[in-house]
């Protein structure tokens, strides 16, 4: 194949449109309850606020991507031109992703610290110290936190106070976001998440006991997606693996190399990209690839999939936009150095951060420029965007809050 084309592997090549909104919306989990015995002055916003499917509002950033299938788009609009609010230090590089439940911020830091900021001021309200660096993105899912760190260790943590509710013990680090899984069929939650010990785990969310564990052939570096009871995840073994609610694989699709970035999943496609240039979309019904792409670099960006889109960032310093149906690349935004910070799509808008030190927004139609922002150093965290804030770390340390003029 002839790189820099786009090329056809599916006779009919017709990708579906994400299917009814990530099919039926998960069922809300029975600890998003507001607590009993809660007496403090300030009203427990926190479960009546906090999405327990892990989907984006308005408000709410709760999951890295946005939601369960890791998609990239956030709900409202975006101004055309965006006004620093606020930045806070940690000890170490950022680059982790933040999430946004309940008017707090969520964020790792390279100190080995979690930190949960209040989201108007960016005021400290706790910080979590685990042993190693906190590079994996939050996932709030009712009143609990959970984050990976470089120290094998998931966390699960008290939203509201950052105490530690238990750990689970993997063998190698995480770097990748836990997400919420459905079985469709018994209606049970539990919570997955990749190590670089090659495993997926399967966990009770409100105890981390493991439900079971599911072995690839090399590491998990990204997250995982979820859609229709479904976990899809690809790592350093080049494989797309698709994992059935109980454990068991139910496909496995070459990738034609290893791959480092998160997956997106609509419930019957999968969007991401490899280590050698090659950015795929394959059918899990098929089990095969229904079209790719191939460049010259790395993909390790998480690509957004927004209508009929895919935009995802690269090391050949571009973000790019392909066609969701037939993978025809509509066309690039090149920047001043590697795009592996993911894109995200709100209101026709995509906010992404570059190597270059800027955060950009440019038009979801064309792909010229509409704002950017020098933040003076290298951005491999991702944007969250809710309530009217685009939350993003940076290599300088900080933390940063973006929002109207």
């Amino acid at each position: 194949m002839k790189r820099g084309r786009t090329v056809w592997l599916a006779s009919t090549g017709v990708c579906v449109l994400l299917a009814a909104a990530l099919a039926a919306v998960l069922a809300v989990l029975p600890w998003a309850a507001a607590r009993p015995g809660t007496t403090s002055a300030e009203p427990d916003r926190f479960a009546a606020t906090r999405p327990a499917t892990g989907a984006a509002t308005g408000t709410d950033w709760p999951i890295f991507r946005g939601d369960p299938g890791m998609l990239g788009v956030a709900p409202g609009k975006l101004p055309r031109a965006l006004k620093r609010r606020w930045k806070f230090k940690t000890g170490g590089e950022v680059t982790s992703s933040a999430v946004v439940a309940g008017g707090r911020v969520y964020i790792g830091s390279t100190d080995a610290n979690v930190y949960c900021l209040d989201l108007a001021t960016g005021r400290k309200v706790w910080s979590f110290a685990t042993g190693d660096a906190v590079e994996a993105p939050p996932t709030v899912l009712g009143e609990l936190v959970y984050v990976g760190s470089v120290d094998t260790f998931l966390y699960a943590l008290d939203a509201k106070t950052g105490k530690q509710k238990w750990k689970l013990e993997t063998e190698d680090k995480i770097l990748g976001a836990a997400n919420l899984l459905t079985d469709p069929k018994t209606g049970r939650q539990s919570l997955v998440v990749g190590s670089y010990d090659f495993s997926l785990y399967c966990v009770e969310p409100r105890t981390g006991k493991k439900l079971w564990r599911y072995e690839s052939g090399n590491y998990i570096n990204g997250g995982v997606a979820v859609a229709k009871g479904r976990t899809v995840f690809g790592g350093c073994d080049a494989v797309v693996h698709v994992v059935g609610p109980d454990g068991k694989s139910a496909a496995k699709i070459d990738a034609g190399a290893y791959i480092a970035a998160t997956a997106a999943f609509d419930g019957r496609h999968v969007y991401v990209g490899n280590y050698e240039g090659g950015f795929l979309c394959a059918d899990v019904a098929a089990g095969k690839v229904a079209w790719s792409y191939e460049g010259d670099e790395p993909f390790v960006s998480s690509p957004a999939v927004a209508g009929g889109r895919v935009l995802v960032g690269c090391r050949d310093n571009r973000l790019y936009c392909f066609d969701r149906k037939t993978g025809k690349k509509l066309w690039t935004f090149a920047t001043r150095d590697e795009v592996n910070s993911s894109p995200v799509v709100c209101g026709g808008k995509i906010v992404f951060g570059s190597n270059d030190g800027r955060l950009y927004v440019v038009a979801l139609a064309d792909g010229k420029k509409i704002w950017s922002y020098d933040l003076g150093d290298a951005i491999l965290s991702s944007p969250a965007v809710a309530a009217g804030r685009v939350i993003v770390g940076c290599a300088d340390g900080y933390v940063y809050a973006f929002g109207s003029p």
